[in-house]
């Protein structure tokens, strides 16, 4: 892994563990050499992974589309700033950028963000895994939702487990050393061939 994507909240959220381990995967990130991804902004969680990072001599490249450039939240001391035209525009560099996608909590941006990389890798447009960072139990009703999509037959079960859930940096980039990905999503089962 030379590069991984964060997703997270542009707030700091209610606990002070959110930005407590936000700093710490920015962190394990820079002494593991790995660049982070990032959508460019100087606030909440997403500033707060890019300061610890550059603080341990990391490498960022921040992600940022004109109109949020123009809202002035565009963090000034990132190693490289890409603007580009749309959210559209941002997701895909994001996602050709990186090697594998991490979220911290955030709000519906952040899982829109989520969603789309995660069902992209479930039709097999990349292999990259996507993991939640479930700090202080945030996405636990996440992971039981994904349980029933899979119980319920919305989900089968080879995607379920690609819902890659630790607590902590070094677990979850620890999961990642070791993805195997799933083979390409099918909509036929054995009862209709």
């Amino acid at each position: 892994m030379k590069s991984i994507a964060i997703f997270c909240g542009s707030n700091d959220g209610a606990l002070p563990a959110y930005r407590e381990h936000a700093i710490a995967l920015g962190h394990e990130l820079a002494n593991r050499s790995i660049t982070l991804i990032y959508g460019g902004a100087s606030v909440g969680l997403m500033g707060a992974v890019a300061d610890a990072v550059l603080e341990k001599g990391g490498k960022v490249i921040g992600i940022l589309p004109h109109f949020l450039q123009s809202r002035e939240i565009a963090h000034k001391h990132l190693t490289e700033l890409i603007v580009v035209d749309s959210m559209h525009e941002r997701k895909a560099k994001m996602a050709e950028m990186s090697d594998g996608f991490i979220v911290l909590p955030g709000g519906p941006g952040t899982m829109e963000e989520y969603f789309e990389i995660f069902t992209w890798a479930q039709l097999g447009l990349h292999e990259k895994p996507c993991g939640l960072m479930n700090i202080e139990h945030y996405y636990d009703p996440l992971v039981a939702l994904f349980d029933q999509m899979a119980s319920q037959r919305f989900m089968q079960q080879k995607y379920r487990e690609m819902v890659i859930v630790d607590t902590t940096p070094t677990g979850i980039l620890d999961q990642f050393a070791h993805y195997q990905h799933p083979s390409v999503k099918t909509y036929l089962t054995e009862d209709r061939t």
